[in-house]
């Protein structure tokens, strides 16, 4: 490949290949955001990556240009409505673009908070899955497990062909017995004058035909009873058997009169002898069942969701983990915290006096009690004076409502609890009732997507349903397989969304976009290899260059090694971040970058630069640590972990291997919940200690900024405060009697409100995503003119908060308090980001390290544990090596640190390692080692260890 260089612009323009039919993607004079006017062609379905420090205008090139201009001219092809929204679109700023083509972005979008979504349904899987069962689903009743089926004329005819030539049939239906009984003569003979209007001249009552054309015969029918009138039946045909096709034709049509006149029944009766009932519900044993469809199916309609949970699967109930924290207790050492105290010491009293009497063991653990005691211990004994634990809650909560200190009491002990009405499904109980090979709809969403692949592979099904689910079918199993092919066996189909990572988020919408393919697309994802081990690398570049085959142009920003250099072509940005950034520093092919003498990224690919090998490692003191005995939760096997205190402890392993579980859901939450801090269910796990060697955990994951899309650098590190009081002791805010509020965009004074300081409108596009505009009357600057009148050092404060976090610190040398936050961010790799730059507009990994820039800046951060959750997302090997600075620094500051990581780069930094595995889900959950980076490598059991060995002997 061709690379041009010109000296007053950064360019790389590639030739079309002659043998293409489309030409290559030619971008002229991009200057979006830091980008400077760059010349680019992305050669057309070819595996592209993006690489170049963070800032440096990746996602500038590739979102805020490529995608968004994609996006702009797909919107031109909508109708009159929508385009009159267009020219309020942010267009790229670019001379001239060619060869574009409709454009798919997969971004590090958070995460949906809504308690309905699922893996399943962000996958569409489920919307499969639903289809499917009530296409081929078949009921069965939940008391006597009998197969319910509803019967068709044919049925009727079938049953007349099992009796013998020449015997006399009558063909009829129940006579209507809906009547009302204060009224009932009246009732029937109002009936009897219908079925005479509709033809029927004859009822047959105890095997004798009754004319009913003569009204003399209609007082013996008001004399009987509702049970007498529903044995009569109104005759519809009556026939000797013969074996001939017609005569079979003539009981099909006569069943059809039945079951349209009677609402669905129909009788067969031999005079004298036996009754066939036939209905065309399903119903069986007096019980009628719901039609399958796809809405009872679904658990966000009325029509499908749990009356109990509402389709959420969960209850507000008591939390038997907070009840019982400590699970290793006896009820002797207090297992029951809440009568531990001296106020309800007196229901303990009671349980351990009559405990001896039932059998119950006092001295046990509460976790080897049987079940059976357990449930006693929680529903009450009466007959023994015993209150129970439920209906001691039941009591207080009738108290609740008028004294606070009960209320407080209950929060303490209030959890979600899994629905006992749908067992956590989130379907009413008639859509439990339909199963598919043996299972159903709840059975098949719980397994995870390795099982159900499997399961769809040996379904037990008949040729006739297979043919009629063929395509359904089809669709579910290519969409599970794109799933195993991310990496994501290991996740179930009802996992929640919010419980997952980042990067298994994104891989859920790559495996999407696969399962609905498109040729001649662009797809452009953004860092697709968080959240993946060294080891499953390479399934994930065999599936990008699967959706390149398929005819598409895949351009992924990455920071991975493996990827990067598994690209067809590298277009590395740069040489720096933010103004020091926006140029092409190397466009080619892998095997060329080495040479490439400006690309930060050519440094460490070929070695030039390197993370160090720490010289020495802190030495952990396991007499001050944070241990947890018996974890559980999800994969968990059962395990023991030790977290020794003031050091840098990894949790590695495969993705699914019970990283997040055991970090997230044990470590943090039971953490906040002995410091009183947190009323969340903690994971499932035997007891805790070492928590009074911290006085406080910090989280500092990839979520959002703030509480809104105002948030910003500026205001998360409050350094907007001091900000506002400089302009508002200028002379011209003192002449109009400005206070600090006046310069705020969340509250009303200065700012314009118009889009209430959000510097943007929210367009609603009915049937499309809503379109962000510049707001028409601040042009995206957020405050009034007269606001913007006040300068401080010659800028407003639009123009401060505009500027980036390197030039602020130019501006604000003098003022020693901002100055020592903004040099704190730009420690953690983000001197290129705007001070008043929306939340919404930062990755995971720059949000992440702004709430780290937050803790290093603050002096009195000390004895905390700090849980770090993929702290390299988003970052480039030059800006591992500021983040491994700030880690030190903390530490130095007599804190731990917990963090979740893959990347060898980090991992060998840590003073302790500890490693799950050895697989995925069920395969998880296990330690595979523990010690120092150097000992994993040395097992020949870690997968990690194997993968981290190159990175320590310096060859990588």
């Amino acid at each position: 490949m061709q690379v041009q260089r010109m000296k007053t612009q950064s360019t790389a323009v590639l030739p079309a290949r002659t043998g293409d039919t489309l030409p290559d993607i030619v971008l002229r004079g991009v200057r979006t955001h830091n980008l400077k006017g760059v010349d680019v062609s992305i050669p057309r379905n070819r595996f592209v990556v993006l690489s170049g420090v963070s800032g440096s205008g990746k996602s500038s090139l590739a979102f805020d240009t490529l995608y968004a201009e994609g996006h702009r001219r797909y919107v031109e092809s909508m109708s009159s409505y929508i385009r009159q929204f267009l020219e309020r679109m942010v267009k790229p700023e670019i001379d001239a673009i060619e060869g574009i083509a409709p454009a798919i972005a997969i971004e590090q979008k958070a995460l949906p908070k809504n308690p309905r979504s699922t893996v399943g349904t962000v996958s569409e899987i489920y919307d499969y899955l639903r289809l499917l069962y009530a296409r081929i689903g078949k009921i069965y009743s939940p008391d006597t497990n009998e197969l319910v089926l509803k019967h068709t004329p044919e049925d009727v005819s079938l049953q007349a062909g099992f009796l013998d030539a020449g015997t006399p049939l009558y063909a009829g239906f129940p006579f209507p017995h809906h009547l009302d009984v204060q009224a009932h003569a009246f009732s029937v003979r109002e009936e009897l004058q219908n079925l005479l209007q509709k033809g029927f001249f004859r009822l047959v009552v105890e095997g004798e035909l009754v004319d009913i054309s003569n009204e003399a015969a209609w007082d013996r029918f008001a004399g009987m009873s509702p049970e007498e009138l529903a044995r009569v039946m109104v005759l519809v045909d009556r026939f000797k058997l013969r074996r001939d096709d017609k005569f079979l034709s003539r009981v099909v049509q006569a069943a059809e009169s039945c079951f349209q006149e009677s609402g669905g029944y129909a009788w067969l009766m031999v005079p004298g002898g036996k009754t066939f009932s036939f209905s065309d519900k399903l119903e069986l044993n007096g019980v009628e069942y719901q039609e399958p469809s796809p809405q009872l199916f679904a658990f966000n309609s009325p029509l499908g969701a749990c009356p109990v949970c509402q389709g959420f699967g969960r209850i507000a109930g008591l939390d038997e983990d907070a009840v019982v924290p400590n699970k290793s207790l006896s009820l002797e050492e207090g297992a029951i915290a809440c009568w531990t105290g001296e106020k309800y010491r007196r229901y303990l009293r009671r349980l351990l006096e009559i405990a001896p009497e039932v059998g119950i063991a006092v001295d046990e653990p509460y976790e080897q009690l049987p079940a059976a005691h357990k449930e006693l211990i929680w529903k009450g004994m009466p007959s023994k004076r015993y209150k129970g634990i439920r209906p001691f809650f039941a009591e207080i909560e009738k108290d609740a409502g008028y004294k606070v200190h009960y209320r407080v009491f209950l929060s303490r002990y209030r959890g979600y609890a899994t629905c006992e009405a749908c067992q956590g499904s989130r379907l009413k109980p008639e859509a439990l009732c339909v199963r598919i090979s043996g299972k159903h709809i709840g059975e098949v969403t719980r397994m995870t997507i390795s099982d159900a692949q499997a399961f769809f592979e040996g379904l037990d099904i008949s040729p006739f349903d297979r043919q009629v689910a063929g395509a359904i079918l089809a669709e579910i199993q290519k969409r599970l397989t794109y799933m195993l092919d991310v990496g994501l066996d290991y996740l179930t189909l009802d996992r929640l969304t919010h419980t997952l990572s980042g990067g298994e988020f994104q891989r859920i919408n790559l495996s999407t976009s696969l399962g609905s393919p498109l040729v001649g697309a662009i797809y452009i994802l953004d860092e697709p290899s968080i959240g993946l081990h060294q080891s499953d690398s390479v399934r994930l570049v065999e599936l990008l260059r699967k959706l390149r085959d398929l005819g598409n142009t895949v351009v992924v920003v990455e920071h991975d090694r493996e990827i990067i250099e598994a690209a067809d072509v590298i277009i590395d940005l740069g040489p720096r971040a933010g103004r020091e950034g926006g140029e092409i520093v190397f466009h080619g092919t892998p095997g060329e970058i080495a040479g490439a003498t400006r690309s930060l990224t050519a440094d460490y690919v070929a070695g030039r630069k390197s993370i160090p090998v720490p010289v020495s490692r802190r030495e952990p003191d396991f007499s001050r640590a944070l241990k947890v005995f018996g974890a559980m939760q999800n994969n968990l096997r059962n395990i023991d972990v030790t977290v020794p205190a003031d050091v840098m402890t990894c949790i590695t392993g495969v993705s699914g291997s019970g990283k997040s579980t055991l970090v997230n859901d044990i470590i943090k939450k039971g953490m906040l919940r002995h410091k009183g801090l947190g009323t969340d269910k903690v994971g499932t796990h035997r007891a805790m200690t070492g928590y009074e060697y911290f006085e406080s955990v910090e989280h500092v994951d990839q979520s959002p900024i703030g509480k809104s899309s105002r948030s910003n650098p500026a205001t998360y590190l409050k350094f907007f405060d001091d900000i506002r009081q400089l302009f508002s002791r200028t002379r011209d805010a003192k002449l109009r009697g400005l206070k600090p509020g006046y310069f705020s965009f969340n509250i009303p004074g200065g700012r314009c409100e118009n889009c209430a300081g959000e510097g943007v409108v929210k367009i609603e596009m009915q049937f499309l995503a809503d379109i962000e505009a510049v707001c028409e009357e601040c042009q995206g600057r957020r405050y009034k003119e007269e606001t913007l009148e006040i300068r401080w050092n010659g800028l407003n404060i639009a123009e401060v908060l505009d500027l980036t976090v390197c030039e602020a610190k130019e501006l604000f040398k003098g003022e020693k308090g901002i100055l020592k936050k903004l040099q704190v961010l730009d420690d953690v790799g983000l001197g290129y980001i705007r001070l008043g730059q929306s939340s919404s507009t930062l990755s995971g990994g720059e949000a992440q390290r702004i709430k780290l820039a937050s803790f290093i800046a603050r002096a009195d951060v000390r004895h905390t544990l700090f849980i770090f959750d993929e702290p390299t997302t988003g970052l480039h090997f030059d800006d591992i090596l500021k983040l491994t600075a700030c880690f030190n620094e903390l530490l130095e500051q007599e804190n731990t640190l917990l963090v979740i990581e893959h990347n060898p780069d980090i991992i060998k930094q840590a003073d302790w390692v500890i490693d799950l595995g050895p697989g995925a889900g069920d395969k998880g959950g296990a330690i595979v080692a523990t010690g120092t980076p150097e000992s994993i490598c040395s097992n020949p059991a870690s997968l990690t260890g194997r993968h981290l060995r190159p990175w320590l002997e310096g060859n990588m």
